[in-house]
């Protein structure tokens, strides 16, 4: 049978630890994640560069 790992904090430490970490203090409200969102910007950008890119092929003759 495997013996039980060595506590790294003492019991009152471990106890500010978790008194912290319940405290909220890093707590931020966030509004919901929107994956759709996300790809429509991503396919709206790439979009705009693309045709910005043909637009100065055409300028210069490349195209």
């Amino acid at each position: 049978m495997p013996d039980k790992p060595k506590k790294k904090l003492s019991d009152e430490d471990q106890a500010k630890v978790d008194k912290y970490l319940h405290s909220g203090v890093n707590k931020v409200e966030r509004k919901p994640f929107r994956p759709l969102l996300l790809l429509l910007v991503i396919v709206g950008v790439l979009t705009l560069l693309s045709l910005l890119s043909i637009f100065i092929a055409r300028t210069k003759g490349v195209v």
